[in-house]
């Protein structure tokens, strides 16, 4: 079992930054890789961010790449995702996932069903 407990959300201005921390607990051992998802009312949950656990490859959707990083402390069996040149169409609950099987494409990263555990989220708004 494992769980996930998102920080970092809150209310920031179009062009700031925010970075949104990830700190699993449990079987940790177990996990494969890490994801970042977004949820907008009335939306679907779109793909964010995600990254190997060993931290060697990442994958962004092209909504974000450039502007949001995705990393990996050792130390703190942390994941973070840092997000500059917000935008108010960033404005979402941000999820945590993470998945104990390994992924045969990029392509399966971006899909929810892959992943086992998910984070309560934590909420992102930006104005203008």
């Amino acid at each position: 079992q494992v769980q996930l407990v998102e920080s970092g959300g809150g209310l920031v201005q179009a062009g700031g930054s925010l970075r949104l921390s990830c700190a699993p607990s449990g079987r940790t051992y177990s996990l494969r890789g890490m994801g970042w998802f977004r949820q907008a009312p009335g939306n679907d949950r779109e793909f964010v961010a995600a990254i190997r656990w060993s931290g060697s490859s990442t994958y962004y959707a092209d909504s974000v790449k450039g502007r949001f990083t995705i990393s990996r402390d050792n130390a703190k069996n942390t994941v973070y995702l840092q997000m500059n040149s917000l935008k108010p169409e960033d404005t979402a609950v941000y999820y945590c996932a993470a998945r104990t099987s390994f992924a045969p494409s990029t392509y399966i990263w971006t899909v929810p069903n892959w992943y086992d555990y998910w984070g309560q989220g934590t909420e992102v708004t930006v104005s203008s």
